[in-house]
């Protein structure tokens, strides 16, 4: 059995993992998650938020061995978190993630895909420090095929989202790059393009890839296959 530490996205909280973390737990595997610095209940000011202190929270929930996953935007923090002490991690699992490249901001990492299906939701703030989802279109973006309820209730829970932790470029080592890495795909993705999930994915051993037929919140549109996946990743381990 395997420890998780689940890293939501852009946006989101701990709180998006609610089905997850009790579908690992009947696996019998040991799963936790927490808010980022200035998400959920983190009350931490978005000007204070780095992607150094969002890989710094990471580590400080990380003791044992451990399978950290994150999803969307949560990639560049658990890779940050690698390169910053892996002692603790045996696997990096990107979910529908940005995978990290030296010198490439998340942001940058963003524009070269081949489209933008986020841009026209994306509100930024007055003094361009974070960036919120417009609620009337975030069902589209994020939770289309998810629980109605599910995706009520997390789209009142949606916060600001630093802009400084994505324009930050990142040096990609063997301290993480060096760890086994998985990548699990969402075809029916409406926020990061399924096809450029594919181009990250291509630098994984395809072993290591794994695809769902969800949008950009299996863990509300398919926790159980979420979970069979997760489980199966820590078997190969």
């Amino acid at each position: 059995m395997a420890h998780f530490l689940l890293i939501h996205g852009s946006c989101h909280g701990a709180w998006c993992w609610e089905h997850v973390l009790p579908a690992l737990r009947d696996q019998g595997h040991t799963a936790t998650a927490i808010d980022l610095p200035s998400h959920g209940a983190d009350q931490t000011p978005v000007s204070d938020v780095t992607l150094n202190s969002y890989a710094q929270a990471i580590l400080a929930a990380t003791s044992g061995p451990t399978i950290l996953v994150g999803h969307s935007m949560g990639g560049y923090p658990i890779t940050k978190a690698a390169e910053l002490d892996n002692a603790n991690i045996t696997a990096l699992v990107y979910l529908c993630a940005y995978t990290p490249n030296s010198g490439v901001s998340l942001a940058d990492n963003r524009r070269r895909a081949p489209r933008q299906p986020l841009l026209d939701a994306v509100i930024v703030s007055d003094d361009r420090q974070s960036f919120v989802v417009d609620p009337d279109k975030a069902f589209e973006r994020f939770y289309h095929d998810c629980p109605a309820k599910d995706a009520e209730r997390a789209i009142a829970q949606l916060c600001p989202q630093p802009i400084l932790p994505q324009e930050t470029a990142m040096t990609v080592t063997a301290a993480s790059a060096d760890l086994a890495q998985f990548y699990i795909r969402c075809s029916n993705d409406q926020t990061i393009p399924p096809e450029y999930q594919t181009t990250m994915a291509q630098a994984f051993r395809q072993d290591h890839v794994f695809d769902m037929p969800t949008s950009h919140s299996p863990f509300y549109a398919d926790p159980a296959g979420l979970t069979k996946i997760l489980s199966q990743i820590a078997g190969t381990l």
